[in-house]
């Protein structure tokens, strides 16, 4: 069986569809060319590439918090894709049930995105995820994880981290925050996506500065505690980025078929649920 043969789940897709689902002409970016993934484009890059089911997350850009293109694409391929969505601080219990019940597990924080700022009010929304047993996704960069630390460690509350912390790769392993995110594996709580390298790598592919960072990741959280993710159809992405280069890295960066198994196919379906 090759690489690309393996059974894998793709813990980090975004669709959009601005022919189906107009963008929000009030948000300043908004994908095009490229960068457009309609759910029917997502099934056939799943199928070319052994990707037998997908974690969505709803992208800022083009959409901001209009869940409904990618609650569309969930609705018609139930059993293959959830999502993690972005909602409003101030939402109901029922409201999470609500989104629960159409396949979503968590809620977006990003403040890559929004800043900081944004999400001091965060905790009783982090507190309601808690009581419905749904995750708190978060992409933040640099240091910007040490202000989710004290939560995270407060509230047992189910933790997803973007992209590997997003680090600064000329800082080194013991920057602040990376640092404070190898320290959350003690917690069993926390998982993390070995993604999301264009965005964060001062180096074209195959990124290699960011190797020591996700080296450092599966030594403390070992592969039961992370995920793989492609982040297709690579928003922004600062040169051409392709899907299968990307598998190829994945089985470059852990060799050892056990622990890639368990980084592409039990680790998530152990996590979301799926079948």
């Amino acid at each position: 069986m090759t690489l690309f043969q393996e059974p894998k789940i793709d813990c980090h897709t975004h669709v959009f569809d601005p022919a189906r689902f107009p963008y929000d002409p009030a948000i300043p970016y908004k994908p095009s060319g490229q960068e457009i993934g309609t759910a029917a484009q997502l099934r056939q890059v799943m199928k070319t590439y052994g990707v037998s089911h997908s974690l969505m997350v709803q992208p800022n850009s083009g959409y901001g918090g209009d869940n409904s293109a990618m609650l569309d694409a969930i609705a018609n391929d139930k059993d293959r894709l959830k999502g993690i969505a972005i909602i409003p601080f101030d939402a109901s219990v029922d409201d999470l049930r609500e989104l629960k019940a159409q396949g979503i597990i968590g809620a977006a924080f990003n403040p890559t995105f929004h800043g900081n700022d944004y999400y001091k009010a965060a905790e009783p929304l982090i507190r309601k995820l808690t009581d419905l047993d749904m995750f708190m996704q978060i992409q933040s960069e640099h240091d910007q994880l040490l202000m989710y630390v004290p939560w995270i460690e407060s509230i047992p509350v189910k933790v997803l981290i973007d992209h590997l912390g997003r680090p600064t790769p000329s800082a080194g392993l013991g920057q602040p925050g990376f640092a404070a995110l190898l320290e959350l594996a003690r917690t069993r709580r926390v998982s993390v996506k070995l993604s999301g390298y264009s965005k964060f790598s001062q180096r074209a592919y195959p990124f290699e500065d960011c190797w020591p960072f996700v080296r450092a990741v599966l030594d403390a959280f070992t592969p039961e505690n992370c995920l793989w993710a492609s982040d297709w159809p690579f928003l922004r992405a600062p040169e051409r980025q392709d899907y299968g280069p990307l598998v190829e890295l994945a089985g470059h960066l852990v060799p050892n078929l056990h622990d890639r198994r368990a980084l592409f196919q039990t680790t998530p379906k152990r996590l979301f649920g799926f079948a």
